[in-house]
């Protein structure tokens, strides 16, 4: 869920949320500048009118203007469209590469391959934590996906098959 403030424009979500850190948006600008250029010909539009791309890159510049040392993501990229979410990633990347410890959490791992390392959770326990590449040649079982018109009869089905270790829905397959 978007949350930040609706009712006010991208402008005033950036200038309030400088102020809550004692900061202006001029002060910080070298650390939103290319993320702030592409919502720049939208400053006066309130942000619940913005797109899903656009209210990601505005809460990503709200939480990027008082310079924190480590920022967390919870599905930045959930609902974006695929432009959008590789640019989000490329600055992502960059603010990386400039000293900000960025944690994301993810469902999708063409994403998490993108990190510096992965850790991997189910039903709340911690499988693994280690770089991505070393987690996929230490994966010993097979991972398939599967789509059907009757998505709910493949799914019993499959979780009935011996040697099966898991099967859900993920998007529309399974």
């Amino acid at each position: 869920k978007f949350s930040l403030y609706q009712d006010l424009s991208v402008e005033e979500n950036l200038r309030f949320f400088a102020s809550v850190f004692d900061t202006t948006l001029q002060a910080n600008y070298d650390q939103i500048k290319d993320i702030y250029e592409q919502l720049a010909p939208f400053k006066n539009r309130k942000a619940g009118a913005l797109s899903g791309g656009m209210k990601q890159k505005l809460g990503l510049c709200c939480a990027l203007i008082h310079k924190p040392k480590v920022l967390f993501l919870d599905e930045p990229t959930t609902g974006v469209d695929p432009i959008s979410r590789k640019e989000f990633w490329d600055v992502l990347k960059r603010l990386s590469e400039d000293g900000i410890s960025v944690l994301v959490s993810t469902p999708y791992m063409d994403e998490a391959r993108l990190c510096d390392r992965i850790g991997l959770i189910f039903h709340g326990g911690m499988l693994a934590v280690d770089t991505p590449d070393r987690l996929i040649r230490k994966h010993d079982k097979k991972l398939v996906a599967f789509r059907a018109r009757d998505m709910y009869r493949l799914l019993r089905d499959i979780r009935e098959e011996p040697g099966v270790y898991s099967c859900f829905t993920f998007g529309d397959s399974l």
